[in-house]
């Protein structure tokens, strides 16, 4: 079940079975929607968390069309069993329905509640970082395991995409974010960077998962110079909290069973 999606102006925390969540995104230019998209998905029995981080090529409301084209897809091939498979899938329809006129790059995620395991592909997307509790440490998450990355989305319709996958502790976080982060200029032109994004982290409070996010952009506004960011900006940010998946009361069941079998809307 999706239970966040779009390319529209969102700030909000929310939590699935296992995970605290922080969600930012702002189109370009104030618009109402942009080309960077945010999708998280819940199975019915609270075990898999689905999290998908996407940049449409393009800004604002110009690309907004073909962002919620991606989403629909999204929606349709998310509950695939392979993770593989649904970025096959959403690289292939994607394709299909830009016909070369856009591509978007992507990060997908599942993570499973019971094992306290994160699985990552990547699509052509800025690496996340990861906040690893028991160090004290922000590191790239497996770069070299990224660095072998695969094709934007909708470039080639036979690309194939891997998968690695990670144990998460207690209170570790994964921040994953479209490319206005690492392109930030300064007021000299000089981008951020992956190695700068990184070290702006690394200054952060990371024991107040909450105040993350704003920290980091204020961060990323003081390295712009107070210029607005020149493309749309997402940052989604989780933190294991090792809950685990709880038990549903009969009435969230039923509202899982109505949602299902088209009785409630989604």
């Amino acid at each position: 079940m999706e239970i966040r999606g779009g390319s529209q102006a969102v700030h909000e925390a929310f939590s699935t079975p296992g995970l605290d969540a922080w969600l930012y995104s702002r189109p370009h230019d104030g618009d109402a929607c942009g080309g960077d998209v945010h999708y998280v998905s819940l199975c019915g029995g609270g075990v898999i968390t689905r999290l998908v981080v996407a940049d449409v090529s393009g800004h604002g409301a110009g690309v907004a069309g073909f962002s919620e084209t991606l989403r629909q897809l999204m929606r349709k091939n998310i509950n695939s069993k392979s993770q593989t498979r649904l970025v096959q899938a959403l690289n292939r329809e994607f394709g299909e329905a830009a016909q070369l006129s856009k591509f978007a790059t992507a990060v997908v995620a599942t993570y499973l509640a019971h094992r306290g395991t994160l699985t990552v592909s990547n699509a052509g997307h800025p690496r996340p970082l990861w906040y690893r509790a028991s160090e004290g440490s922000w590191e790239i998450l497996d770069r070299d395991a990224l660095r072998r990355g695969n094709l934007p989305l909708g470039i080639d319709e036979d690309s194939s995409y891997g998968q690695f996958t990670i144990p998460l502790g207690r209170g570790d976080l994964v921040l994953f974010y479209t490319d206005a982060l690492t392109e930030a200029a300064d007021p000299a032109g000089r981008l951020l960077g992956e190695d700068g994004l990184l070290a702006l982290a690394r200054a952060l409070d990371s024991s107040e998962p909450g105040t993350l996010l704003p920290s980091l952009l204020n961060s990323m506004e003081q390295h712009r110079g107070g210029r607005p960011a020149d493309d749309d900006v997402t940052v989604l940010a989780i933190r294991h909290n090792a809950s685990g998946p709880r038990r549903r009361t009969i009435g969230e069941r039923l509202e899982v069973y109505g949602k299902v079998f088209g009785l409630k809307a989604y």
